[in-house]
């Protein structure tokens, strides 16, 4: 038998955030946190606090489902986005201005709320990303860090971080390295290309690639299989953690390398990022 979706009573929506839109279904011990930034669809810093202030309450009790929870659903509210990154429009001014303990504390605010969802907020919570848009750089970083990636066909992958001469500084080859090995995962920072979900699934990367418009669908699907054999499954989860562990002092690091590379960008750096700021407002606009 089919899980049913059935989002739309008001006694399933969430507390309100400004980015971030937040449903509860408690016959499934199950919560939807889909972002909707703006003026653009990327790690603002509004949607990253967002989410930290959600996953807080969780993790301390105030949130009055804390306990009921298994399953938390990483995904977007935009039409064909994911998330198309960190937001580039603050990364050129902070770069500009030189302000190099800004952009760092912006990473690491990303870092932190990324390392929870790759702990599964040190609860007994399985977190799942469903991916039904363009994920790029940081949104893909977002994806990474959950357990269990869905992917939709028409989806399309990839950290394009080198192209304005950075690399993405939120996790993407700690994640990557533990998930396909440190040479493919080095292929795909440098690389700068941009995958389908077919190409990702394929590379081991997405868990479970489904048609357009049936992502929901394969998170119920999902949650079934796992509900029948749960205890096995969270704890081989664990153990293979225990024996490559990402931790958040790597992902910290990491963000010092990636602050002190940012303010080294060049003027043509700074252009192609101008670029890519357009291409994600278009996306917004879309």
């Amino acid at each position: 038998m089919q899980l049913k979706r059935n989002l739309e009573t008001p006694k399933n929506r969430g507390e309100h955030y400004s980015s971030l839109d937040i449903t509860y279904e408690d016959e499934y011990e199950l919560a939807w946190y889909r972002m909707n930034a703006h003026p653009r669809p990327c790690f603002t810093p509004e949607v990253v606090q967002n989410i930290q202030d959600w996953f807080d309450g969780i993790m301390s009790g105030k949130n009055s489902r804390s306990e009921s929870l298994k399953y938390l659903v990483m995904g977007s509210s935009i039409s064909n986005v994911f998330c198309l990154g960190g937001d580039l429009h603050l990364f050129l001014d902070l770069i500009r201005s030189k302000n190099r303990e800004s952009i760092y504390k912006y990473d690491e605010a990303c870092i932190r709320a990324m390392y929870q969802i790759h702990t599964d907020l040190n609860r007994d919570i399985t977190t799942i990303a469903l991916v039904q848009g363009d994920a790029l750089g940081g949104g893909f970083e977002g994806v990474l860090a959950n357990d269990i990636i869905i992917a939709e066909k028409s989806a399309k992958m990839g950290l394009p971080d080198i192209l304005f001469n950075l690399f993405p500084g939120a996790g993407a080859y700690s994640f990557l390295s533990r998930k396909i090995g440190m040479v493919e995962a080095e292929r795909m920072v440098l690389g700068g290309k941009l995958y389908s979900a077919e190409e990702m699934y394929n590379l081991g990367v997405v868990d479970i690639l489904v048609d357009d418009g049936e992502g929901e669908q394969a998170v119920y699907d999902y949650i079934k299989k796992e509900n029948r054999q749960r205890n096995g499954r969270r704890a081989f989860r664990k153990t293979k953690r225990l024996n490559n562990p990402v931790t958040l002092d790597e992902l910290l690091m990491g963000a010092d390398i990636w602050a002190d590379t940012a303010m080294k960008l060049e003027k043509k750096d700074l252009r192609m990022m101008e670029r890519l700021v357009k291409r994600q407002s278009a996306k917004s606009a879309s």
